[in-house]
């Protein structure tokens, strides 16, 4: 038996036109609102992957464009896609720079306040 006569191709499985048809997902649709953008960011943060984290602020850039026309200069704009490139690496002072850009700011607070509960081994335990 010949593999050629046993296989199927993906072709034969699957309409292709109807899959490519299919609407495209962009996580930059759905960033409308500052909270949401926060928490979109702060998972980053909280996953500490700064490639991720400036992934995640290219698609936000992507999002305050869509919803906020004019808010981020056409000039400006092509140079802060180009920073957050995947392949690129941006220094910290052009992470503050687009951040500012966008209207958003890194916040600093001590480990164990209160927004940043305990692990469950440190939770005092109820009666």
């Amino acid at each position: 038996m010949k593999t050629a006569q046993v296989g199927t191709s993906v072709q034969d499985e699957f309409d292709m036109d109807a899959i490519n048809a299919l609407p495209r997902f962009d996580v930059a649709d759905q960033l409308d609102a500052d909270e949401e953008i926060t928490a979109y960011l702060n998972v980053y943060l909280e996953e500490k992957d700064i490639a991720m984290f400036v992934r995640g602020l290219g698609t936000v850039a992507r999002a305050r464009a869509k919803t906020s026309v004019g808010l981020i200069p056409s000039v400006e704009r092509g140079a802060l896609y180009k920073s957050l490139r995947e392949e690129g690496a941006p220094g910290f002072d052009s992470v503050m720079r687009v951040m500012k850009s966008l209207g958003l700011r890194l916040i600093v607070e001590p480990v164990g306040t209160a927004s940043d509960p305990a692990p469950p081994s440190e939770t005092p335990e109820t009666p």
